[in-house]
């Protein structure tokens, strides 16, 4: 692989939102029946050629998340539903970017498109970590940022935003534990002391 494809394409619709910090895109790879096995390792490559740090899927599936393990890529998974109140996953992504940004890591946040979730998702984050003191200059930066409009749904997630516990009283999820299997007991045989004769 040579020249400019050794290094990748850009993932489409990719905009920084915190310079060479935190940035947006669709689905690597397109989304939908626009997916492309071969395009999306091309995007893949372009990200980790610019030390991206970790991919953060929105997804409702796990589609992605193979391909990211298969170039060494970080990622983790919040799934955001379809649906009129997303508080839970909100209250579990944004401490979770908040802490890994405050580490110096670099993000690049997607679902299958740039829409108007994803942007009431970033307008909220940047109202709730306090980058941006209220809710409409919000909107607005994230409307500039992207270069489009958003929609109602956008201002509602980001309106909902501005409800959740600022940064320090909502913290994120603790990692999985994993279960510790005790070992079987020995065969009462092999325990028991030998009678005293």
């Amino acid at each position: 692989m040579r020249g400019r494809w050794a290094a990748g394409i850009v993932p489409r619709n990719f905009s920084w939102i915190i310079q060479d910090r935190l940035a947006v895109s669709e689905r690597p790879g397109g989304y939908a029946r626009n997916h492309r096995k071969v395009r999306r390792q091309e995007e893949l490559l372009w990200l980790r050629a610019q030390h991206f740090d970790r991919v953060v899927s929105l997804l409702g599936s796990s589609h992605n998340l193979h391909a990211y393990d298969e170039l060494g890529l970080t990622w983790a998974h919040f799934p955001i539903p379809n649906t009129a109140d997303i508080t839970a996953p909100l209250t579990a992504l944004y401490p979770s970017m908040y802490v890994w940004l405050r580490a110096g890591e670099r993000l690049l946040l997607h679902q299958d498109e740039l829409g108007d979730q994803l942007m009431g998702i970033i307008a909220g984050y940047l109202l709730w970590s306090a980058l941006i003191p209220d809710g409409p200059r919000a909107i607005t930066a994230t409307e500039q940022l992207l270069k489009r409009q958003m929609g109602a749904v956008g201002r509602r997630i980001a309106a909902l935003a501005g409800e959740l516990p600022p940064p320090g009283r909502l913290k994120p999820p603790p990692p999985p534990v994993v279960p510790v299997v005790a070992p079987p007991e020995p065969p009462e045989h092999l325990t028991k002391e030998p009678h005293e004769s």
